[in-house]
């Protein structure tokens, strides 16, 4: 130690550190999405970190909250590239990290170039749900307005039996009342007067 300052130089100064991130660089194949910086400051990242979290899962087969807040904070600044942030990541994500980066820099370019700083996937997919929810909406108020005209049809039905069964009762009770059935008695009696009327 001289002049109350430690030799030697620090890891900006050592070329050695410099020289291997230049031959990762070059060493490592690049998406060409990843060509293009991004300005975080565009997008909005509450919307594609869901997105980040639930993919990186997909590919390691686990939930690694790590990794996922280290990928956080790799994309936490202005202008980000892309290339670097690959490069950070291939140690943990390995074979991935290249189809992974292109899908995540497609999100990320398409929101910042959207006013809304959202990416066109997501909202191209949200308005696909609300069309199929409309869609099923309009279905089930379809079936209810079938089941409603049925149970209409029917109670009419119904109704026209009644005032049929009705008109008939109506119908039997105006006839005139039958006379009385004519008896054996009377047939007798008659008999007689008529005998009699022939003898006189």
């Amino acid at each position: 130690m001289s002049g109350g300052f430690f030799r030697g130089t620090s890891a900006d100064q050592d070329t050695r550190f410099s020289n291997k991130q230049a031959k990762l660089l070059k060493s490592q194949k690049f998406a060409p999405e990843l060509d293009h910086l991004v300005d975080i400051r565009k997008v909005k990242m509450d919307v594609v970190k869901p997105w980040i979290a639930t993919r990186v899962t997909e590919f390691l087969g686990f939930e690694d909250e790590v990794l996922i807040n280290f990928i956080y904070g790799l994309l936490d600044g202005k202008e980000i590239n892309g290339k670097e942030v690959q490069i950070q990541l291939t140690g943990f994500m390995e074979k991935n990290t290249g189809k992974f980066m292109k899908e995540l820099w497609n999100l990320l370019r398409s929101a910042e170039q959207n006013a809304s700083g959202v990416p066109q996937q997501f909202l191209d997919a949200k308005e696909e749900e609300i069309k199929k929810k409309k869609e099923e909406a309009d279905r089930i108020t379809l079936e209810i307005q079938k089941k409603r005209d049925i149970e209409q049809e029917k109670a009419k039905e119904m109704d026209g039996e009644v005032d049929k069964t009705r008109s008939q009762s109506d119908g039997f009770h105006s006839l005139p009342k039958r006379l009385p059935p004519v008896g054996e008695e009377d047939i007798a009696s008659e008999e007689r007067n008529g005998s009699r009327g022939n003898n006189r």
